[in-house]
């Protein structure tokens, strides 16, 4: 069952989810455009697109990488790989300023010196949706998972530690960005389907770019 009531304080910026869980309003529009520009460079190189689940399951989100490594998903199963299995290359590389507005929002929740070395860039047209899923295929759960909101608004879902739990109902706008991390790293969480919309930018989509550190250590 989902929360019907806001999770946070309506007057506050920077708004608490649960312990280890922030939204940050608004941080990432003062750079959406060499944002953009950055995400174009890199689907060039490595376009979007719909990934297959073990179980044989066609996404509805069309996805993508920069970065390091870049996560996966085929009959194989999950996991992170440093060339694009599509290209046989490596992934683009991360641009500065993903890197920079990662490093700078997770420091501002609560998580400094957090370096990622991969980020997964999702796409949702109307209707695609992301079903309650834990992020478990890094090796150390001491980063936190930092995610940014562009395009079309959605409504976020954040639950606990086990699938059943219950699960809180965010709505996300343009240039949002969550962080979870510490006692939250591992809470489920997913999108609900994604409403018909146009916006001023990215026209009838979603963009979602979630930062994390796939291998090695943490924190510096």
């Amino acid at each position: 069952m989902y929360s019907q009531l806001s999770l946070f304080e309506p007057d506050r910026a920077d708004e608490l989810c649960v312990a280890g869980a922030v939204v940050l309003r608004g941080l990432a529009r003062s750079n959406e455009f060499a944002i953009l520009s950055a995400l174009q460079s890199i689907t060039q190189a490595a376009p979007f697109r719909h990934m297959v689940t073990p179980g044989g399951y066609r996404m509805s989100v069309a996805m993508t990488n920069c970065g390091s490594f870049g996560w996966v998903t085929d009959h194989k199963g999950y996991r992170y790989d440093a060339k694009d299995p599509d290209s046989g290359q490596p992934w683009p590389p991360m641009p500065k300023i993903f890197s920079s507005l990662a490093t700078a929002a997770a420091d501002k929740a609560g998580f400094p010196g957090f370096k990622p070395d991969t980020c997964l860039i999702n796409l949702y047209k109307p209707g695609a949706k992301l079903s309650l899923h834990q992020d478990k295929d890094e090796l150390d759960f001491s980063a936190p998972i930092v995610s940014v909101s562009l395009g079309l608004q959605a409504t976020f879902l954040f639950g606990g530690l086990r699938r059943s739990d219950f699960v809180h109902k965010v709505l996300l706008t343009h240039g949002d960005i969550v962080v979870w991390g510490g006692p939250a790293r591992l809470a489920y969480h997913g999108i609900m389907p994604v409403k018909n919309g146009e916006h001023p930018l990215l026209g009838a989509t979603r963009i979602n770019l979630t930062f994390r550190k796939a291998k090695g250590e943490t924190i510096v």
